[in-house]
């Protein structure tokens, strides 16, 4: 059993001590993560991969509510959806009429046409997703990681305790799959 994993276990037993131990552990690999995700979002995005990692931390740790972890793997698996829901969640309180919604502010020396459409694509992705996650769970973890946690195929599969070769063809059939759907517009 890794220290990582030891640690998960102290915190699903109610351990107050035990998530303040498990931070200097991950820190680094989760905002390994969320830059390499955040590097992907448009130009002027308002989240810092600091700020990411942190909330998504807070939701993963949460004292009040323990969660159950079946050991690191499932830890990165369910930070990276924690990373895919704050990103979410941020396009779209960005397009809300209470935050502007389809006014942005313009940096005169940087004007770019194409940062709404990260938004809406960002959005449509979640849709596409949440109805492959729904006929295909596997699958959908699979681009969640890869995705929203830059892991690579490998990372992904030792992460969800399946092939290399497996990983490889849930990925195609995932990208040729979402593709389609947001072509067809879904």
């Amino acid at each position: 059993m890794s220290h990582v994993t030891r640690i998960l276990s102290q915190i699903e037993s109610g351990d107050p001590s035990a998530a303040e131990k498990l931070l200097p552990l991950v820190y680094q690999e989760l905002r390994k993560l969320a830059a390499a995700k955040l590097s992907q979002e448009r130009p002027g995005q308002t989240l810092q991969p600091t700020v990411l990692v942190h909330e998504a931390y807070v939701r993963l740790v949460d004292v009040a509510e323990p969660q159950h972890w079946n050991g690191r793997g499932h830890f990165f698996a369910a930070a990276a959806e924690a990373m895919r829901r704050i990103l979410i969640e941020n396009a779209r309180r960005k397009q809300s009429k209470q935050h502007g919604g389809g006014r942005r502010r313009l940096d005169l020396d940087a004007v770019n046409p194409a940062a709404k459409a990260r938004d809406d694509e960002l959005l449509a992705l979640d849709e596409a997703l949440a109805r492959l996650q729904h006929r295909w769970p596997e699958k959908a973890t699979l681009v969640k990681m890869r995705y929203f946690a830059g892991m690579t195929i490998p990372e992904a599969a030792q992460a969800m305790g399946i092939s290399h070769a497996t990983a490889e063809r849930y990925w195609a059939f995932a990208r040729a799959w979402l593709h389609a759907q947001l072509q067809s517009g879904g």
